[in-house]
């Protein structure tokens, strides 16, 4: 999948950053509010079956951004099983280019990721285009690292990295921040998921 999460952009105007307002995907009313978002501002296609899996499986993990009743933001993640570990995935990262550089998709990763950690999550993978440096910078600060680069992943033949965060378990280290084990190896995922073969969803 694919990220647009640069926090950086052009200001046209001050906005405070209180006035920006974050809630958790709500139902079918904030489905094209998703949709507008993603495909205005991402460069891969996705049907509305693609949209469905992820929201109506996983809201809970899926959250809007609003600033005056606009949506200028939203996060669509899921987790599941994989290799005998609890695994986040997240899949969406939309931020419209006039409210980048506010904190609101660091607002928006952070707060799916709490979700998934609370869920018993292990770790959290994506995918971002290796030229997308803002992504890339957003999510180096929350402790992802570069687990694999993936060629010519996405459809205008950009490769991809693959991005890494590994969760600590609550229950043994209550106090820790999350955080990225550096000596986690390469690996090859092979199962079929969304974020494992874009091929999947794009004939959907």
């Amino acid at each position: 999948m694919e990220t647009r999460s640069e926090e950086e952009g052009s200001r046209v105007e001050l906005i405070d950053a209180s006035e920006i307002e974050y809630v958790s995907y709500g139902g079918e009313h904030h489905l094209p509010l998703v949709m507008h978002l993603v495909d205005q501002e991402l460069s891969e296609p996705y049907s509305i079956f693609t949209y469905r899996y992820f929201v109506y499986l996983w809201p809970h993990l899926s959250f809007l951004a609003f600033h005056k009743g606009k949506c200028v933001g939203t996060v669509v993640c899921k987790m599941g099983e994989h290799r005998n570990t609890f695994r986040g995935y997240i899949a969406m990262l939309v931020v419209i280019k006039p409210y980048r550089g506010r904190g609101i998709a660091t607002e928006l990763v952070t707060r799916s990721i709490k979700v998934m950690m609370e869920s018993g999550c292990e770790e959290v993978t994506l995918e971002a285009e290796v030229t997308n440096k803002g992504a890339l910078a957003l999510y180096g600060r929350l402790g992802f690292i570069r687990a694999k680069r993936l060629f010519r992943y996405y459809l205008n033949g950009v490769d991809a990295f693959r991005l890494k965060l590994l969760l600590p378990r609550p229950e043994l280290h209550p106090s820790l921040p999350m955080m990225a084990d550096r000596d986690e190896p390469h690996t090859h995922d092979d199962h079929i998921p969304p974020e494992e073969s874009s091929e999947l969803y794009r004939g959907l």
